[in-house]
């Protein structure tokens, strides 16, 4: 299946007419062939002929992480196992992992959407794009694999770790993409830089998810590198990277509406919020064959926009994410993200890009406390300059988030790197 970027340019009334024809032959599907699914609907009285379009969304019933636990391993898949070519799943935290299952259709599907991003960041057969997000049972390496392979780009297959070695490549074979988490990207420009080997690296671009992460730390990774980074969405329940990203002019992230439907609802409410407005983005899967999804929920936040990008693509746009809602922090009743204090530190342009959340109970009280990385000079000065630092960073975060917070500076590497999703939060409130 080959990338047409007519696709992305279609008018409004063409792609709600389309979503409409897709989203009935999915219901049709689910509810013929997916016992979870049809007995969800019937305790609600809806029938596959309820559903004429798009505008009877808010009809069918929400699918969240816990139904894919409680279906493990195959009780949502929609087609026989002998048609499933291949099979994904990720952490289990709760002692089951979510899996998934791809038909050979949903592969060209998602090596398409995949190809769509990198066409938009500009690569081309090229290039040359180091992937160093994890292969196997993960979705991210072998999602920009093939999607870069089916662009005619040249992949190296670097998956994650031996950060000595992922800079070697780089250098040695003259990369002009990478793809990985941003916190990751980060931390091989740190050690490119302590290297002194800067004018050796010929990055054009790069591919970051896998995380949140701050208009702030892709203007430090564009900065440092000369480059342009770009954002890509995506989750393994719905199909792995290539759900949705940004291009050039970075106002928002284009959702790939010809094979994804896109709600934000209310947290609480769970009713559709208007253009703009935030709350958890849910997602239904028009073309997937081997595990389709209705109305799962995300739980990431963000808002939505439909009017047309600077770029002339029309589908829909997802706004930078905030957090997910079961990330947030409740404070002594104030509600806290992470990312809100990631912007916060990278606005005052004093500190490295590496922190850590530390929350505690003492005598039934709450406590905030956040490390934070400073340039080894700080150390080095007078005591009364890095005393200074300290509290300059600790009134930023508490006119940021409206809390007090306890503010520890630490030396260059003391916070844990890592090629994967970096861990911000230690909540030693719910640690048994």
């Amino acid at each position: 299946m080959i990338w047409n970027e007519t696709k992305e340019c279609m008018d409004r009334d063409q792609i709600k007419h389309m979503q409409g024809i897709r989203l009935r032959k999915l219901v049709e599907r689910i509810y013929h062939n997916v016992p979870y699914y049809r007995k969800k609907m019937q305790k609600l009285g809806i029938e596959p002929w309820d559903i004429n379009g798009v505008e009877d969304i808010e009809k069918l019933p929400f699918t969240t992480k816990e139904d894919l636990r409680d279906n493990y391993p195959f009780d949502l898949f929609a087609i026989p196992m002998s048609e499933v070519i291949r099979l994904h799943a990720s952490s289990g935290t709760t002692g089951k992992a979510t899996v998934v299952g791809y038909s050979r259709r949903d592969i060209d599907i998602w090596k398409e959407c995949v190809t769509r991003v990198l066409a938009m960041a500009g690569i081309g057969k090229d290039d040359k794009i180091q992937v160093s997000y994890g292969y196997g049972l993960f979705t991210g390496g072998l999602g920009l694999h093939y999607g870069a392979e089916n662009l005619g780009a040249t992949v190296v297959p670097m998956s994650t770790s031996n950060t000595k070695k992922q800079i070697t490549m780089m250098e040695d074979f003259e990369c002009t993409s990478v793809a990985c988490t941003p916190s990751y990207l980060l931390h091989l420009i740190e050690e490119i830089k302590g290297k002194g080997d800067l004018d050796k690296v010929k990055l054009k671009s790069a591919i970051c998810g896998g995380e949140p992460w701050t208009a702030n730390m892709r203007d430090n990774i564009e900065e440092s590198l000369g480059i342009k980074a770009y954002d890509i969405y995506g989750l393994s329940e719905i199909m792995g990277p290539g759900v949705a990203a940004d291009c050039y002019y970075h106002k928002g992230l284009h959702i790939y509406e010809d094979h994804f439907l896109p709600e934000i609802v209310d947290t609480e409410t769970l009713k559709q919020v208007p253009e703009g407005e935030q709350g958890e983005l849910v997602i239904t899967t028009l073309t997937k064959e081997a595990f389709p999804l209705i109305r799962y929920r995300t739980k990431d936040l963000t808002s939505i926009s439909y009017d047309r990008c600077d770029c002339g693509r029309t589908f829909a746009r997802i706004s930078r994410f905030t957090g997910r809602s079961d990330d947030m922090l409740v404070i002594r009743g104030v509600n806290v993200f992470p990312s809100q204090v990631e912007s916060a530190l990278l606005e005052l342009g004093e500190t490295k890009p590496y922190y850590l959340i530390i929350v505690d109970r003492i005598d039934n009280m709450d406590t905030f406390e956040v490390w934070v990385e400073v340039d080894e000079k700080f150390f080095s000065d007078e005591i009364r300059e890095l005393e200074k630092l300290r509290q300059k960073i600790a009134h930023g975060l508490k006119q940021a988030l409206g809390l007090t917070v306890k503010v520890k500076l630490v030396e260059p590497k003391t916070i844990e790197r890592t090629s994967g999703k970096s861990t911000r939060v230690i909540d030693k409130r719910v640690l048994v």
